[in-house]
């Protein structure tokens, strides 16, 4: 082989063919670059229009089995918005996006296509956790609108945006939605112990939820926060309802998380609680 220069191994489609280059496996993707290859063939840089490398031996696997079930368009719209993610966020994304972004987006433009929305009751949490993803979520939509011609709904700028974060983050996607349905969890315990309806474009809404968010990262990686012990008695004597808030939340991430809290995180909960209380009287 030359080097620098990719040989077919197999033609997926007439528009994707499994590559090896310098004894590394890609993907490429070019308007009929798969047509009539066989392995072994030689392929041109100037039909190539983009490539990625899918490194983990599973993960290929799962890519080839998905292809065959998804429509060419969904298939370049996918690649198309995989690219603009990584651009927009700056780095390499995880591979598993590949798989992971294109099965979604599939799915829900055929569900759409179709008229069955369907509700994402993550989404106002994933907003403000996630802004950064959420805005290039939100472009990723509207990539697959122009090209698709079907607008996905909001709901869908939520989803994506968690696959979103999870190939920024290197997370798995269970790890991220098991996080923001905490949160979510959280959030519905304060405002039932309160007996309010939060402002979800509120300042203090937001807080409350980035600060559950960091706090959760914390738990999971054994972070410690300092206690200021004369404010937690404080806090304590004062505001008695939003400590015992603080502590029966703090209870539920320990349940789920399955992970030691930190008292000293009692103490910041309740000062965001009481901020929270205190605008809804």
């Amino acid at each position: 082989m030359n080097v620098g220069e990719y040989k077919v191994k197999k033609a997926l489609n007439n528009n994707v063919v499994i590559a090896e280059r310098d004894n590394q496996e890609v993907v490429v993707i070019g308007k009929g670059i798969g047509f009539a290859r066989k392995n072994g063939d030689w392929l041109e840089q100037q039909d190539i229009e983009k490539l990625f490398v899918l490194k983990d031996e599973k993960e290929q696997q799962s890519y080839l089995k998905l292809l065959p079930h998804i429509s060419q368009t969904m298939i370049d719209v996918t690649v198309e918005a995989i690219f603009l993610i990584g651009k927009k966020a700056g780095m390499d994304l995880n591979e598993h996006i590949h798989i992971g972004l294109l099965d979604h987006l599939s799915f829900a433009h055929a569900r759409i296509a179709q008229g069955m929305a369907i509700e994402n009751p993550f989404l106002a949490e994933t907003k403000a956790l996630y802004p950064r993803e959420y805005a290039i979520a939100k472009e990723v939509v509207a990539l697959v609108g122009q090209q698709t011609g079907v607008q996905l709904p909001e709901g869908e700028i939520g989803f994506i945006a968690l696959h979103i974060h999870s190939a920024i983050q290197n997370k798995s996607m269970n790890i991220v939605n098991s996080h923001s349905q905490l949160v979510s969890h959280l959030v519905s315990l304060v405002e039932s112990q309160f007996a309010i309806k939060l402002d979800k474009e509120s300042m203090d809404y937001l807080r409350l939820v980035r600060h559950l968010r960091f706090t959760i990262e914390r738990v999971m990686t054994g972070e410690k926060v300092e206690e200021p012990k004369t404010v937690a008695k404080l806090l304590k004597q004062e505001y008695p309802v939003c400590y015992n808030l603080s502590w029966k939340l703090i209870k539920v991430m320990q349940r789920t998380l399955g992970k030691p809290v930190y008292d000293a995180e009692a103490v910041y909960l309740t000062m965001h609680l009481q901020r929270v209380q205190n605008k809804s009287k």
